[in-house]
């Protein structure tokens, strides 16, 4: 079974070169990615971007969407690859480009992924990898810094030549990074509230619920009864502080 390339996407987070554009819509356009994403890029010189795309790649330049904001332009997607050279307490369980291209296959039926890459000097950041449900990273030997295009080319190469051995079976549609983004606004304002994570620094607690729910592969009607909850825990909540003055009487 192979990957569908049409709920493939590359997102260029905060890049700094127009080349680095250029030579990464190259090489999505090589491995046939439709999709191209770039968010607050420092220098979108068309002409520059386009010597390294050259023309073949001209419709995928023009086509590419620029997004001021990371979570606006993840919105949209269901599954989101972090590609990361460091490893660390919040970098666990990252996978090689061959290993996650097998484990796209099935996902990609009916969900839209995102390929997400950090800025070229420093990669993605701990608060980039909160939106992010797999890490994969480029095996490399003493040397492991790679070129951004390089590193685009490595995954999508893995992508479009894997041929999964597993056959085709119910692949559900996953929440999207909209959807989830709104479910952890709610559970951070309703688990400080009843003092399940800490008031001073709820976003360093909720990163854990997110790990544990990234690893469940919520899909949308998960996602609104996890909301339900939410709401139905601060009403209780506002009742019982509404009755407390009246039972004090």
């Amino acid at each position: 079974m192979k990957i569908n390339l049409d709920n493939i996407a590359v997102v260029l987070n905060e890049p700094h070169y127009p080349e680095n554009i250029g030579a990464a819509v190259r090489a999505a356009r090589n491995m046939g990615i439709s999709r191209f994403l770039v968010v607050n890029p420092a220098d979108m010189d068309l002409t520059r971007i386009l010597k390294m795309a050259t023309y073949h790649a001209e419709d995928l330049v023009l086509g590419i969407e620029v997004h001021e904001r990371l979570e606006e332009a993840l919105e949209p997607f269901q599954y989101v690859v972090g590609s990361t050279a460091r490893v660390g307490s919040r970098r666990q369980f990252v996978r090689n480009p061959r290993q996650l291209a097998v484990e796209l296959v099935p996902i990609s039926r009916k969900n839209r992924i995102a390929l997400l890459f950090g800025p070229e000097a420093s990669g993605l950041d701990n608060e980039h990898l909160r939106y992010c449900d797999a890490l994969v990273t480029i095996p490399t030997a003493e040397f492991s810094s790679i070129n951004l295009a390089q590193a685009v080319m490595i995954m999508v190469y893995e992508l479009f030549t894997t041929d999964s051995e597993k056959k085709e079976g119910f692949t559900p549609r996953l929440a999207t990074s909209g959807e989830l983004e709104a479910m952890y606004v709610n559970l951070k304002d309703t688990l400080t509230k009843i003092n399940f994570i800490n008031p001073e620094n709820p976003d360093y607690w909720i990163t854990s619920i997110r790990r544990f729910f990234s690893r469940m592969m919520l899909r949308g009607r998960d996602v609104q009864l996890n909301r339900g909850i939410c709401r139905q825990i601060d009403w209780y909540c506002f009742t019982r502080t509404a009755k407390k003055p009246r039972e004090e009487e």
